[in-house]
């Protein structure tokens, strides 16, 4: 007697058959692992809202250099939190800068390792804003606005700064008007035409960030980032962000978040033909560890389900705090 529907599941009834079907698969060298530097010797500070990652002083970073190396992961993400801050974020690119500092270290030490640099200001500016910020006076209240085109020249120096310094990748985070062009353009007449840059393209203002403000002590200190990066509600505004971009020699794009905006990272990366990356950012990270540690979940089943759904949504490249773990797993 035939049968009126369809065996789907004879591809489901043993680990090994499932394995031969699996249509995306993950691997450690999908993974870019953030790295936060910082001032001072003998540092290894963990991060209270991030379980599992810390902050460390140039002095320390060997350890989680050779472990990152060990596991096959073939790129790190710096972020660095200076000595002083100011108006105009100096510390972001001057050449004793403690992310140039760092870039050096790894360089010399780890010369297959892939340095990515954030190129953004929040974490040098001691307004804590991407950018540079006039102050006026408005209906009797003092208020701040980011300025953009000001703001180009000061990420310029910066990617030039990170560049000059053995960073292999620019990833500018900033979202300001023109950011890429006016990048790739100063890259360029500085000799690094070389260079690629990872461009955050689309970068909501999210509410995922909030653990990493804690790690690079980057909070606004007024107003928030709303007139710059992206409303969560908007998606067809990402695809002209993304098309800017491209047309201005972005040679990556990224969607950060990445968890609640796979549908976003799915139109991009089928309307362009570049490498798309994906951010698993630090409220992601948080929330799936805070369950964890409270015995809620299996965290492990968990991670490498997330990593896979960006991967299967578009992603090429998954920037992730879990990368060590989830690098551990897959070798298990």
């Amino acid at each position: 007697m035939s049968v009126p529907f369809t065996r789907h599941r004879r591809l489901r009834q043993s680990a090994a058959i499932r394995s031969m079907v699996r249509e995306t698969v993950l691997n450690p060298a999908d993974f870019i692992q953030p790295i936060y530097v910082t001032f001072g010797t003998g540092v290894k500070q963990e991060i209270s809202s991030m379980p599992g990652v810390y902050r460390f002083s140039l002095d320390r970073l060997e350890e989680e250099l050779k472990e990152i190396s060990e596991l096959g992961i073939p790129a790190v993400l710096l972020f660095g939190i200076p000595e002083t801050k100011d108006s105009v974020g100096t510390s972001a690119f001057v050449d004793d800068g403690i992310v140039q500092e760092a870039t050096r270290l790894i360089k010399s030490r780890y010369p297959e390792l892939l340095v990515v640099a954030d190129t953004c200001l929040c974490e040098f500016t001691d307004h804590g804003h991407c950018g540079m910020v006039h102050m006026h006076e408005h209906d009797g209240e003092v208020c701040g606005e980011v300025l953009n085109d000001e703001s180009l020249k000061v990420l310029v120096r910066t990617a030039v700064s990170q560049a000059r310094a053995g960073a292999d990748i620019i990833a500018p985070s900033n979202m300001m008007d023109g950011f890429v062009q006016a990048i790739r353009q100063g890259l360029d007449l500085e000799g690094f035409s070389h260079i690629p840059i990872m461009s955050y393209s689309v970068k909501y203002a999210s509410a995922f960030y909030g653990p990493f403000r804690e790690a690079a002590d980057s909070a606004p200190q007024f107003g928030d980032r709303k007139s710059y990066q992206m409303d969560p509600a908007n998606a067809r505004e990402a695809l002209r962000e993304a098309e800017s971009d491209v047309l201005e020699g972005a040679d990556m794009l990224m969607v950060k978040p990445s968890l609640s905006y796979l549908d976003v990272m799915r139109t991009i990366k089928d309307q362009f033909d570049l490498p798309m990356v994906a951010y698993n950012v630090s409220g992601e990270y948080a929330m799936v560890k805070a369950a964890a540690l409270q015995g809620w979940i299996d965290e492990k089943a968990m991670v490498l389900e997330i990593l896979t759904s960006m991967k299967r949504a578009g992603a090429d490249m998954i920037i992730t705090y879990s990368a060590k773990d989830a690098a551990r797993w897959l070798k298990q």
